[in-house]
Order: structure tokens, then C-alpha cells, then sequence
């Protein structure tokens, strides 16, 4: 058996049950669930693993599909061995090989976002204008609670499936709230609320506080969707077996959940 070597992690995770991914006091957090796996599995002994880092934060109830943890791993720890002490909202189901000095925040090449932007009473050519503005580099000041850093170089897109928009976010990182924040901009312009000189405003030099500032859309539509490394991942196939089950039941329940309330929605007032 090979000694502990670095190794990067793919975990996905419905974000709804927790408080963000970093860890925090006194509330349940998706780091502490990948930590105390780690701990029941002996890997560490309370203390971080050697090495450990993530690629970044999401906020409570923010749901990932990709989000990378890396740390100095036994041979035998998999993806399907650590699923085995994770809680049932959080899977693993690919890793990789990475070099000793990997880190998994700084050595990330781009992150990618999609929110879930249910499309009822939006324009598409409106929606999409006003991505396109929010495109390249900016000044986001207004569309973050961070002092540092604000300025960035962000691709997007739009695409359309079934009800709603797809709102895809690219770039090395991101300020906190930023993507749903542009969100929600997105969804004023989009829905007539607000023209595109909303959006010049924003991103102009003036701060916006209170009710001219931009409010954060809701965390529950938004998954990271990707995190991109000079690293080949390979798919745990037990692993993601049971991830493909867990988040099949989840679509199935959300499915049956979201019918039922459209009929109450269609019929209370027949």
C-alpha cells in the first residue's frame, strides 16, 4: 500500500439542510459533514487533514455538483468509502491524483454557476441583454458584500429548458453573493421591472445602498455546477451510483411536490 498522497475529491450536495459549506459555529455546514467523515473514518484525528483546502464557499442553501475538497488521502480512502460515514445529502463521486502543493481553492482554473431561474412572465431577449452587460470585466462592487477584490472578469450565458432559464456564471472566482445578486438583475430587467440602464447603474462607480441596492435571489435555484483543474478525475462508479440515486429520488419527490402545488395554484379560485 502506497503512502498518503494528495488527492482532490468531487462532491456533490443538496445545500438546502445546511448553513453554507464553510465550517461555522453551532449550525450544520457541508465541511463539517466532509470533516466528520473523515474524523469516524480515522483519517484525521479532529484536526484538519494535511493539506486540506476547498474550492471555495457556497452560501446556505446553495446546492453543488462539483464542489472539490483536496487533502494528503490513504490509498484506500475512495470516493465510495467516504460516502460511506457522509450524511445522505452529501456524495463523492470522483477523485483524482494531485501534485503535493495542490490546493484546491488557489489552483482552481474557473468555477461555473447555474442558477434555475423559472422563466413565468421573463423575456428571453430582455434576460439575455442584460447578461450580456453584465459580461467581461466590471466593477461589482454593488453586487457584493465584499470590500476586496470587486473587480472581475465573468463570462455568462442563457440557455432555455422547459420553464425555466438557465443562467450560467464563469470565471477563476467570485465575491460573495455575487452570482445571485446578478440574478436578481437579471430577473428585474427580465421581467420589466427594470430597463438596462439598471444595469450601467450597478455597475457605474456610485455605491447603491438600501432600496436602490440589489437584493440576492433566492440560494435554492443556484448549484455549482463545475470547478475546473489541470487534474484528471476519475468517476467512482459506486460512488456516483449512489449519488444518481439520491438525487433521482430528490427530482422524483421535487417533481411530484411542485404538481401538487400546481393543481391547489390552478383550482383555489374555481
Amino acid at each position: 500500500m502506497r503512502p498518503p498522497g494528495m488527492r482532490a475529491f468531487r462532491v456533490a450536495y443538496d445545500g438546502r439542510p445546511y448553513y453554507g459549506f464553510q465550517r461555522q459555529p453551532d449550525v450544520p455546514t457541508v465541511e463539517d459533514a466532509i470533516l466528520d467523515a473523515l474524523d469516524a473514518l480515522d483519517v484525521t484525528d479532529g484536526d484538519l487533514p494535511t493539506g486540506y483546502a476547498a474550492a471555495g464557499r457556497t452560501d446556505a442553501g446553495v446546492s453543488a455538483r462539483s464542489q472539490t475538497v483536496a487533502f494528503e488521502a490513504p490509498d484506500w480512502l475512495t470516493p465510495h468509502a467516504l460516502n460511506g460515514q457522509l450524511p445522505d445529502e452529501a456524495w463523492s463521486w470522483a477523485s483524482a491524483d494531485a501534485p503535493p502543493e495542490f490546493h484546491a481553492r488557489h489552483d482552481a482554473e474557473s468555477r461555473e454557476y447555474r442558477y434555475y431561474l423559472h422563466a413565468d412572465g421573463l423575456d428571453a431577449d430582455r434576460a439575455r441583454a442584460a447578461l450580456d452587460a453584465l459580461s467581461g470585466e466590471h466593477d461589482f462592487h454593488n453586487l457584493t458584500t465584499d470590500d476586496e477584490l470587486t473587480v472581475r472578469t465573468i463570462a455568462t450565458e442563457l440557455s432555455v429548458e422547459d420553464e425555466f432559464f438557465v443562467l450560467e456564471f464563469r470565471a477563476p472566482g467570485f465575491p460573495r453573493n455575487l452570482v445571485r445578486r446578478m440574478t436578481e438583475l437579471v430577473r428585474e430587467v427580465a421581467c420589466g421591472d427594470a430597463g438596462l440602464d439598471r444595469v450601467e447603474r450597478v455597475l457605474g462607480p456610485d455605491a447603491l445602498d438600501g432600496r436602490a441596492g440589489v437584493a440576492p435571489a433566492s440560494p435554492y435555484p443556484l448549484v455549482l455546477s463545475d470547478v475546473s483543474y489541470d487534474l484528471d478525475f476519475e468517476v467512482d462508479e459506486d460512488g456516483a451510483a449512489s449519488a444518481h440515486e439520491f438525487f433521482g429520488t430528490w427530482h422524483r419527490d421535487a417533481a411530484a411536490r411542485a404538481r401538487v402545488a400546481g393543481f391547489i395554484d390552478e383550482t383555489v379560485r374555481e
